[in-house]
């Protein structure tokens, strides 16, 4: 099977984060896309990689410096996470389209890590920095930071791009918690098993990869948080996933890459949720966890209780 590419083709209820893409819009777009025709280059190195440029037709001084400034933007978020940049090379290409819209994103390993992504000559650094999909190039990052599954797992790989991207740019400044949290109250929902689901494996409905996969995530976030006495969290499992090799470049298999999560962790809660939830349709009961974490919503802002039974979890799980 070849390394699987992670297509965006999502509609995220992160108000105002809305971006659509197709396969074959990707094929139209990124055909004649490799490094080596860009006719501008430019190189960065960050959190131990080098990050390689290439734009596929002239720009000017000022949108180079914005979609550099970006990308250094979302490599530092993803350095925070992990601690290190993901993999120790990436090609990074930037077709130039006409208008202000950011994206689509495409992220692949088949010749090395590789990220594509379509970026109007027309945006700002207001744009970038607040726009509507400001969060694709990081997005796109933390794929990187996960192997090649099998196709009917591609939950996980679109979940945990999901799950991780706004925590890490909460963790790098650029996000307020109050706004992810919020975010994650009203996209969640989106994630639960709808009539006919049959669990995680088996129900690849929009909802469920991206939602349901995020779900997935915050439930192993917080389980290993209890578990461990807050001294780990998720970041901890992906970081030896990282550390063990199981980057995009690689094919794993969903089986070892939750192995070698629980190790790094010293625990087991990885193998057993996807065991509980790849075939499981029974809805999560989110309003109790929201109220565990001490995460309230009131007129679309979020008010934190600090004195709920996982207060610190909550905590922990935004900060650096």
């Amino acid at each position: 099977m070849p390394v699987a590419s992670r297509d965006l083709v999502k509609a995220r209820a992160w108000s105002p984060r809305l971006a659509f893409a197709s396969t074959l819009v990707w094929a139209a777009i990124f055909a004649f896309s490799t490094p080596s025709l860009g006719q501008d280059k430019a190189e960065l190195d960050i959190g131990g990689a080098t990050l390689s440029i290439s734009f596929d037709s002239a720009t000017t001084p000022e949108f180079r410096q914005l979609t550099l400034d970006w990308i250094t933007r979302a490599a530092n978020a993803v350095t925070v996470y992990y601690t290190r940049f993901p993999v120790r090379h990436v090609d990074i290409s930037i077709h130039v389209a006409s208008g202000r819209a950011v994206g689509p994103g495409r992220a692949s390993g088949e010749r090395g890590p590789h990220i594509h992504v379509a970026l109007g000559s027309g945006v700002t650094a207001r744009s970038l920095a607040e726009g509507g999909n400001n969060w694709l190039m990081t997005h796109e990052m933390v794929h990187l930071a996960l192997s090649s599954v099998e196709e009917e797992h591609h939950w996980i790989e679109e979940g945990l791009a999901t799950y991780v991207e706004p925590i890490a740019r909460v963790r790098a400044g650029e996000l307020s918690a109050q706004q992810v949290w919020r975010d994650m109250i009203e996209g969640m929902p989106q994630g639960e098993p709808a009539p006919g689901d049959r669990g995680l494996d088996h129900t690849p409905t929009w909802g469920r990869t991206y939602w349901g996969g995020a779900m997935f995530c915050l439930l192993a976030d917080v389980e290993i948080r209890r578990k461990t006495n807050n001294r780990m969290g998720l970041e901890n499992a992906l970081r030896g996933i990282v550390a063990e090799g199981g980057t995009i470049d690689t094919e794993w298999g969903l089986s070892k890459v939750l192995e070698t999560g629980d190790r790094a962790i010293g625990v087991p809660v990885l193998v057993p949720l996807y065991d509980k939830m790849k075939d499981d349709s029974n809805p999560v009961n989110l309003e109790s966890l929201w109220k565990e974490l001490g995460v309230e919503e009131k007129d679309r802002t979020v008010v934190f209780r600090d004195d709920a039974p996982l207060a610190a979890v909550r905590k922990a799980i935004m900060s650096p």
